[in-house]
């Protein structure tokens, strides 16, 4: 850009390079303990509770185990009715009270969202804790979804106690902010 009155002096715009999506997120189990483990992003590192049959190659539907492997965000759960809408570069949807996830291996929707009417049963996603008030859905058994290979598997909040969770990864209310302002959906979440 070149200043009216000062024909030989230009000055140069840098843009303003707001923080990106990271690449990669891992998960590896604590020493000592199988359902204990560290979720290391960006150069920070936070504890994270692990599913109580620790980091398994093999899940099957009901073992508790959270799996081995390389996942991929898929979009951002929370409870609209608690918490104002956090920042991430994932797509976002507020959970409703009749939101559920099916854990049935024998129903064609099995490991996907649903709606449930008040007498159906069923895991909903709206709880009295605050374990799902925000849930980052991930891709593990959905391309193509195999029956009982697991289902339900999400990053969520962790228990006061960091006891280990039905197979997902789980930590702090305020990791959980901080790691959402850095996930998008091309985000390696890389477990084992």
């Amino acid at each position: 850009m070149i200043l009216m009155g000062s024909p030989n002096f230009s000055i140069t715009y840098r843009p303003v390079v707001r923080d990106q999506a990271i690449s990669a997120v891992r998960v590896q189990r604590a020493a000592g303990d199988p359902c204990r483990g560290w979720l290391t992003a960006d150069g920070w590192i936070v504890p994270v509770a692990l599913g109580r049959g620790g980091i398994l190659a093999n899940k099957r539907e009901g073992d508790g185990g959270t799996p081995k492997g390389t996942f991929h965000p898929r979009q951002l759960w929370w409870r609209a009715d608690r918490h104002a809408r956090p920042k991430t570069y994932l797509p976002v949807r507020p959970i409703r009270p009749d939101d559920a996830w099916c854990e049935d291996p024998n129903d064609r929707h099995y490991n996907q969202p649903m709606r449930l009417t008040r007498d159906q049963a069923g895991d909903r996603l709206t709880r009295d804790d605050h374990l799902y008030d925000f849930i980052v859905e991930i891709d593990h058994n959905s391309a193509p979804r195999i029956a009982g290979r697991g289902s339900a598997v999400f990053l969520h909040l962790a228990r006061t106690n960091f006891s280990p969770t039905a197979g997902c990864v789980s930590m702090t209310h305020s990791a959980m902010l901080r790691l959402l302002r850095r996930l998008g959906r091309e985000t390696r979440i890389v477990i084992g």
